[in-house]
């Protein structure tokens, strides 16, 4: 295909009377198609319905024959908080067990830090004047949208192929004492599956930031989300807590994952895994909070899953059914734009989405243009801090829901709108 940028005038016009005349033929089909959550789909969600009737004739007791109907063992039955240690690469004792949002969790770790601080404040943060947080970006408006509400200036940050810019955060977190955080999807980012490097994860475990309390909240949520099972192909991360404890910031980072994506979206586990000393500070006050979490779900989810080996069937299974999906994505994509030199895109191994950067200026227009013709995507800026991005640029593709053959069709329109929003700028 000819790039646009190399194409005549009466070229251009030519291609866009034909783009138009496409997308004019998906008008009359008047689509009405969702794709901007990044859910599982019903056949996913189908490969745990056997989840609950492993307890049917359960005596419903834990592995230290704790009755797990009633009250206490706050921080999570021990063979839950294994299985996740096995799967995070830490220590058993470093694992809290909350229930089905990781999301709910971090809100909850940085409320705390709001309201009482964390074991090295001076005082708590809610009392700072300024404070603010790093966020790489494209990133999670989930993430964003708990630190904006708490009052933090929030901070680009950009993300690179081997994940956040470090020369950048280095320099900031040296001289800004308010900087007290960033957000970190260190394995298949979202959008972009981005997955860190060695060396970015030994420099955020070992940089020195002004900010005594400076926190850094690791979001491992797709640490077993691959979408290949040769395992040359898979995300690899080291143990943040191991590289920060040898780097002397032992207290540095909060770990959080889940099995939203693994088992039932809604009814999983969720994880917060720290240190020690982060461990006792947090438990002091998530004791007074709540009595324990739902103690008969973890233990439905051990004897479901079992181990780890069970965790990677269970997470082939829904490679099997994710694959298909997003390279019928990647590959409309290819078809329809490679060349054109209008469009960029990464191609994941793993996670839940596909980060797209369409011709700067034209991402609300695109994402304005798909919903006239029926499709649904993510608001554009929607994966920058307060939904602003200063490129208008990125768009976030989520092809875990809908059919394949709704996915064909999304795209294609997806694609046809990029190349429509492009010609308008280049011919303006």
């Amino acid at each position: 295909m000819k790039s646009y940028k190399e194409m005549t005038k009466t070229e251009l016009e030519a291609e866009r009377a034909s783009v138009n005349k496409k997308l004019d033929e998906y008008k009359k089909m008047n689509l009405s198609l969702d794709m901007t959550r990044g859910k599982p789909s019903p056949a996913q969600l189908d490969l745990s319905n056997d989840l609950y009737k492993v307890l049917d004739n359960s005596n419903f007791k834990s592995a230290k024959n704790e009755d797990c109907r009633n009250y206490g063992v706050p921080s999570g039955i021990e063979e839950v908080r294994k299985l996740f240690a096995d799967i995070l690469d830490t220590d058993k004792d470093n694992i809290f067990v909350g229930n089905a949002s990781s999301l709910n969790i971090m809100f909850d770790t940085l409320m705390r830090a709001m309201v009482f601080g964390e074991i090295d404040s001076e005082k708590p943060w809610g009392q700072e004047p300024v404070k603010k947080w790093l966020c790489p970006v494209p990133g999670y408006d989930r993430h964003f949208r708990i630190t904006e509400t708490l009052g933090f200036e929030l901070i680009n940050i950009p993300l690179k192929d081997d994940g956040p810019d470090m020369d950048l955060i280095e320099k900031l977190v040296a001289e800004d004492e308010t900087i007290k955080g960033m957000w970190s999807i260190p394995c298949y980012s979202n959008p972009d599956g981005v997955v860190f490097s060695e060396d970015v994860c030994n420099r955020l475990a070992s940089m020195k930031t002004k900010a005594k309390d400076f926190r850094i909240y690791w979001d491992n949520a797709y640490c077993v989300h691959h979408l290949y099972n040769d395992e040359a192909k898979q995300g690899k991360i080291p143990d943040i807590l191991s590289l920060c404890e040898k780097a002397g910031n032992p207290n540095r980072v909060y770990e959080f994952a889940s099995t939203s994506k693994v088992t039932l979206a809604g009814s999983g586990l969720a994880v917060m895994a720290c240190n020690k000393d982060n461990m006792k500070h947090s438990m002091k006050y998530i004791n007074t909070q709540t009595i324990c979490s739902n103690k008969v779900n973890q233990l439905a989810h051990v004897s479901f899953l079992k181990n780890v080996d069970g965790v990677k069937a269970q997470m082939s299974k829904h490679a099997d059914i994710l694959r298909p999906k997003f390279e019928m994505t990647l590959n409309i994509l290819d078809e329809e734009l490679n060349g054109a030199d209008i469009v960029n895109w990464r191609k994941p191994l793993g996670g839940y989405f596909v980060s797209v950067f369409v011709y700067p200026g034209t991402a609300n227009k695109v994402v304005s243009m798909c919903k006239e013709l029926g499709v649904a995507f993510t608001p554009a800026g929607a994966t920058y801090p307060y939904g602003k991005d200063p490129d208008d640029s990125n768009i976030r593709i989520a092809p875990s829901f809908p059919s394949i053959d709704d996915i064909e069709k999304a795209v294609r329109v997806f694609a046809l709108c990029a190349k429509s929003a492009a010609l308008d700028e280049l011919l303006a």
